[in-house]
């Protein structure tokens, strides 16, 4: 995808034909590149291996015993499992955080146009054969539900409704250099509340997408895992590189998004961005870690990399997991 065509989407997101255009030009990148991915069952794919039975096959290591099929493994003395058909129709819901830290790109684009994106593939990959979507927003205020609906058209109900999303805004403070903030600065997304959201009311069994950079501290980790109990969980990491390693630029003044504190940083320092590197990496470990614990796959898009690659690579390592690298 053009690089200016996806900062226009976001830019232009909540402006009337302008937004509708760019969510259609953005639809139709998304459908040449994923086209393909979703032929056949549900099973290999991202929303599981489904709960209706299927037919039998010969047990092979790293299936789940729990799927043993014990009638014909007792008749042919070979142990088998019982293969299972994915449910016809799929719910999925996307959790969007659009808080104020994601409102920061500084390679090809901006984190929200990231997530935006994001939430556009994984809507075409979910909304085949008349299966349902909706989302819970969060932009600093208090989350927005758009209620579940089948087919494309919903979906791009909903694209319109995530990009036009707006971050509500806090008073900044004062910097401790002693120089004047003018203006507003966004708030900070409770993420813990907005994945609490999908419980209210309880949703039947699905795919949960969470879409977020995760730098939150209010403690997602545990409605996620109560998440991932009922449905199948992906966690969508949306970075830029400049989070990962500061690059050297002399002084720059860096201001908090969320809160409006400023502070200036001097980058020309090689220990002070060592030490950087090296707290972002622990941090970015621990987010994976808590992801993996919480039961949730874990896509990492950066706003310097090609995504849309790297979504096709992801579904691709996910089909091939879950079916041991066969076919149905």
């Amino acid at each position: 995808m053009n690089d200016a065509e996806l900062l226009a989407l976001s830019r232009g997101a909540g402006r009337g034909k302008n937004a509708v255009e760019q969510l259609n030009h953005l639809q139709l990148l998304i459908n040449n590149k994923l086209d393909g991915l979703l032929h056949g069952d549900y099973l290999g794919l991202l929303p599981g291996p489904g709960t209706e039975p299927g037919e039998s096959r010969e047990y092979r290591p790293g299936d789940d015993v729990r799927r043993m099929d014990w009638p014909v493994t007792a008749r042919t003395t070979t142990p088998h499992v019982r293969t299972t058909i994915a449910d016809r129709e799929l719910e999925t819901w996307l959790a969007v955080d659009l808080s104020a830290s994601l409102d920061f790109g500084t390679a090809k684009c901006l984190k929200r146009d990231l997530a935006i994106a994001a939430a556009a593939a994984m809507a075409h990959l979910s909304v085949r054969g008349g299966n349902r979507i909706g989302a819970v927003m969060g932009a600093g205020g208090e989350p927005q539900v758009v209620p579940a609906t089948p087919g494309h058209a919903g979906a791009q109900i909903l694209m319109r409704k995530v990009a036009g999303m707006q971050s509500h805004e806090v008073a900044r403070p004062a910097s401790r250099w002693g120089k004047r903030n003018r203006g507003v600065g966004p708030g900070r997304t409770n993420l813990s509340l907005l994945v609490d959201a999908l419980h209210r009311p309880p949703r039947r069994r699905g795919f949960v997408v969470i879409i977020s950079d995760f730098l939150a501290t209010d403690g997602w980790q545990r409605p996620i895992k109560k998440l991932s109990v009922r449905h199948d969980v992906l966690a969508i990491e949306v970075v830029d590189p400049v989070e990962l390693a500061l690059p050297n630029v002399g002084v720059v003044e860096f201001m908090d998004p969320e809160t409006g504190a400023v502070q200036e940083i001097e980058t020309s320092d090689d220990r002070f961005r060592a030490q950087y590197a090296a707290a972002a990496h622990e941090q970015r470990e621990e987010i994976a870690s808590a992801l993996r614990r919480a039961g949730a796959a874990r896509l990492r898009l950066s706003t310097d990399s090609d995504w849309l690659r790297d979504i096709v690579r992801f579904v691709a390592s996910q089909r091939h997991a879950r079916t041991r690298g066969t076919t149905r």
